[in-house]
């Protein structure tokens, strides 16, 4: 049985690497989760055909319940709200990790790996390191919830001497964890877990909301890692591999993002380290004058345009307007324009996000294009159409050295010949700055919901 097992778990293993080779083509995204949801049930029937799974009843409930509440999750939540699934989801990971080392700790017999107060001095370092980690993504996560669901601000939350204090939390977890494999004491246990669940909240507060992409990425590495960790404790084999697939890769994600918004992984990884030097955005300076269009506006001269790059963001998400954005390039290609568009790797609020909506809307992947591939082209381009896409634009990104987005790539649409750009009203992005972008001559704003503002450019192409 366990050669059988062994055999099982190296298919299902098989299987979710082929999964993430696959997510990381949107042409390849659908063969891949079937990959991964394949991998998954081989996992689940192996594990319950285990020997040493004594009872089928408490497995069979709790299955049903996620089960059930998973199913009605998916079924009601909104594509904007994604990030925070993702966020929420990753919490519970991080949560599960603690839970499980807690009960390895309290009943060590049930796991092999020792007696109540003589617990094996590996077992201890292995369940300190996943608790550690369990408990930073659980708070972490919680936060990055909270700030995607604007229940705090997005703006980065920073206190003085806080990085001062992080290290000494993070010198004190580890100091806690050299005296757990000395004591065995339940009181340190619950100590690193305080210790770990305040680190997490503290080293995300100072992260800004231009940066919150990132941040998904790195709890997403977080959660696989804890996931491993709990693998080490169940002495499970699938999932350390697994646990170490999902981290490896998050990490690997989060290196690619910072590198792409001119990010030092590092920061992000110890809470925006240095982020505070920044002072308040000073703003555009000069006229502040502001254009303002229509549809019809807007729709006259991307009709007699020959080239319109069209860059969505989380305006966009949040407007559901990616069907009435299709259906208008669609109108423009009618006119023999060349229509394409452009995603920033930050945009929206989770790598991805862009993507997956436009893919949503069966816009071809042929026309979409990232940052690096299309943003020379925005000097050659006769239209730029922003919808919703605001930090990601702004040109304070490279002219404002006091501005939180400072040193951030952004899409150069200034350099278009006329654009539209399409938002509720003049408030600021998710990062807490003005877009510049607004007050240039050659910018003319199309204020209104973004899926009507589409919806009226279409009729009026027509």
């Amino acid at each position: 049985m366990e050669t059988i097992s062994t055999l099982a778990y190296l298919v299902a293993s098989v299987c979710f690497i082929l999964a993430l080779k696959g997510l990381s083509s949107p042409d390849a995204a659908q063969q891949g989760n079937r990959y991964g949801i394949i991998g998954m049930v081989i996992a689940i029937v192996t594990t319950l055909a285990l020997p040493s799974v004594q009872s089928y009843i408490p497995i069979v409930v709790a299955i049903a319940i996620g089960g059930v509440v998973g199913t009605f999750i998916a079924k009601k939540i909104q594509m904007t709200a994604l990030p925070q699934l993702v966020a929420a989801f990753h919490s519970l990971v991080g949560l599960a990790a603690v839970f499980v080392a807690a009960a390895a700790f309290y009943a060590p017999e049930s796991y092999g790996i020792g007696t109540p107060g003589n617990i094996a001095i590996g077992s201890l370092v292995e369940m300190s390191i996943g608790t550690a980690i369990g408990a930073i993504t659980f708070s972490g996560s919680v936060i990055a919830f909270a700030k995607l669901q604007a229940l705090i601000s997005g703006k980065p939350l920073v206190f003085p001497g806080q990085h001062l204090f992080n290290a000494a939390l993070g010198i004190l977890t580890i100091v806690l964890v050299v005296l757990l494999c000395t004591s065995n004491s339940a009181a340190v246990f619950w100590a690193i877990v305080i210790a770990s669940f305040a680190l997490g909240f503290l080293l995300i507060l100072p992260i800004g909301g231009a940066d919150m992409p990132v941040v998904i990425s790195m709890l997403n590495s977080y959660s696989g890692w804890a996931a491993c960790g709990i693998g080490f404790t169940l002495q499970n084999n699938l999932l350390i591999i697994t646990g170490a697939l999902v981290g490896s890769s998050g990490a690997i994600l989060s290196y690619i993002m910072c590198k792409a918004m001119n990010r030092s992984i590092f920061n992000v990884i110890l809470g925006g380290f240095g982020g505070e030097a920044a002072g308040p955005a000073g703003g555009p300076g000069g006229d502040r004058t502001v254009k303002a269009g229509s549809a019809d506006d807007a729709a006259f001269i991307m009709k007699n345009a020959a080239s319109v790059i069209i860059v969505p963001g989380y305006g966009m998400a949040v407007a559901q307007a990616q069907h009435a954005l299709r259906e208008m390039g669609d109108l423009l290609k009618k006119e023999g324009a060349t229509v394409r568009y452009a995603i920033h790797p930050g945009a929206g609020r989770m790598p991805g996000h862009m993507n997956v909506l436009l893919a949503e809307a069966n816009v071809s992947y042929d026309e979409v294009f990232e940052l690096d591939e299309i943003n020379r082209d925005f000097g050659q381009c006769d239209v730029a159409f922003v919808i919703g896409a605001n930090d990601v634009t702004n040109p304070a990104a490279k002219t404002d050295p006091a501005s939180p987005i400072y040193g951030m790539p952004i899409l150069d649409v200034e350099k278009a010949k006329t654009v539209f750009f399409v938002k509720r009203s003049m408030a600021s992005g998710y990062a807490g700055v003005d877009n510049e972008l607004f007050f240039r001559p050659n910018t003319m704003m199309l204020f209104g919901d973004a899926k009507k503002v589409c919806e009226e450019v279409c009729k009026a192409l027509e």
